[in-house]
């Protein structure tokens, strides 16, 4: 009886196992369907209903023409090259993705060689059409532009001398990454980023485990808005940067923060192993070949051969972040004195062009003392009104001090001030039903007995 009993105990307990196994089983596929859920759904609707509602947009696009004696062009502000540590993209191939993009101009933003930034490793002016100025990212958000090529600046200088180098050198200084405390009464600041891709992505935190599952089933197909599911509007730099503009002169640009680095590669190497490393390029892992590992790769990857890259994922490259977020700027020639001016004076405007290309987007301010564009000044008068054109429909918001004060729906703008003020404007898509942000203008001052700032207006 004993052993019976015993029998009986052991089969219950391989039975109470049985059930725990099967229900863990049943319970992780569950939560992995669940976990894959919204992907499922954008893959076979949300996406291609925006996709659609995009290519509509895009096909009718009616861009506005720029002022009487400026051109418009577009840029990438903030790019690594293989530079930087991080980076492996080479200045031939950026220049290859500016040609593919339809990008006029490229300010670099390099991390420090060996403590240093040198402006002679750059590359620097015209390269078949394509406009390089060379930049820095520097500690404390430093990023300065078109610093002379033979000066040479040190990382670990204190603040107010780097600040002091960097205007007699020649150069800008702008602030990246303005959600980090940054020194914002520094005089020889001139702009700053009013958003940041890598930042918007790094905000993410957890919720970056969501986005997993839009990467393995969507990226091949929707890249551009795998990518567009990190965004979040940049209301605490909008919010800073109003604040700053109503003290002093800050211009605004998009901050791409090209790198190409968010990846994974795995090779065969020609040492009888599996090295597995992001692009960056860093080492995460590296696997001895042997009967199982073989099999095993063999399988994943099929045949396996000395320096074979067996498999590779990006989710960052360098032709679509370019393309995501676009600095536009007015001026008179593609030339570093031309382009580095307006993005001084903010003579243009940030547009997310990887949802409709946001070229032939203008606004200004007129009256009987003359015409404003974005960045300039305007004496107020009582005949004063701002107009705009947009190349596609949208919904078009004027803000006076960060404060909204009139919105309009369409693809043109006319409306008159009633009072001095900073006054800028956002354009939003309307895209399954949501607003969407697009544009963000740099503001036009409209001040009592104002001059403009120092400007080659014809």
């Amino acid at each position: 009886m004993a052993g019976v009993s015993a029998i009986i105990s052991e089969r219950k307990a391989w039975r109470r196992i049985t059930r725990i196994c099967l229900y863990s089983f049943l319970g992780l596929w569950i939560c992995v369907g669940l976990w894959f859920t919204p992907a499922v759904y954008h893959r076979v609707y949300l996406f291609p209903r925006i996709k659609s509602e995009l290519n509509v947009l895009r096909s009718t696009l009616t861009p506005g023409q720029p002022p009487t004696g400026w051109k418009e062009f577009k840029g990438v502000v903030h790019s690594h090259s293989h530079l930087s540590h991080d980076c492996e993209v080479p200045f031939e191939e950026i220049l290859r993705v500016l040609q593919r993009t339809g990008r006029d101009f490229i300010c670099m933003s390099d991390h420090c060689v060996n403590g240093l930034a040198d402006f002679s490793l750059q590359w620097r002016g015209l390269h078949e059409g394509k406009l390089f100025i060379p930049g820095f990212e520097m500690r404390r958000g430093f990023m300065p532009f078109g610093v002379a090529s033979n000066v040479v600046l040190t990382n670990s200088e204190a603040d107010v001398l780097l600040a002091q180098q960097i205007a007699s050198g020649g150069g800008v200084l702008f602030y990246a990454h303005p959600e980090e405390p940054r020194d914002w009464d520094r005089a020889e600041l001139v702009g700053m980023e009013i958003y940041n891709t890598h930042a918007d992505f790094k905000d993410e935190r957890w919720a970056l485990l969501n986005i997993v599952p839009d990467v393995l089933l969507n990226l091949d197909r929707y890249p551009d808005l795998v990518l567009r599911t990190i965004f979040d509007r940049p209301t605490s730099n909008l919010v800073k940067w109003d604040a700053l503009n109503r003290s002093r002169h800050i211009s605004g640009v998009g901050g791409n923060d090209c790198h190409q680095n968010a990846g994974l590669r795995i090779w065969c190497t020609t040492t009888n192993t599996i090295r597995i490393e992001d692009t960056s390029p860093k080492t995460l892992s590296e696997l001895r070949l042997n009967l199982i590992t073989r099999l095993v790769a063999s399988g994943l990857f099929g045949k396996l051969e000395p320096g074979k890259k067996l498999f590779q994922l990006q989710l960052d490259p360098y032709d679509l972040m370019v393309q995501h977020v676009t600095t536009h700027v007015w001026a008179h020639a593609l030339t570093e004195q031309e382009i580095l001016d307006s993005l001084r004076i903010g003579r243009g405007f940030v547009g997310f062009d990887l949802l409709v290309d946001s070229t032939g987007f203008v606004w200004f301010a007129e009256n009987t003392a003359g015409m404003a564009l974005p960045g300039e000044n305007l004496p107020f008068d009582a005949k004063t009104q701002f107009r705009g054109h947009s190349p596609c429909h949208c919904r078009i918001t004027i803000l006076k001090d960060g404060a909204p004060v009139h919105q309009t729906e369409g693809e043109s703008l006319a409306w008159q001030a009633s009072e001095p003020g900073i006054y800028r404007v956002e354009a939003e898509l309307k895209l399954i039903g949501k607003w969407t942000p697009w544009v963000y203008s740099n503001p036009i001052r409209l001040t009592p007995g104002a001059t403009r700032p120092q400007t080659d207006r014809p």
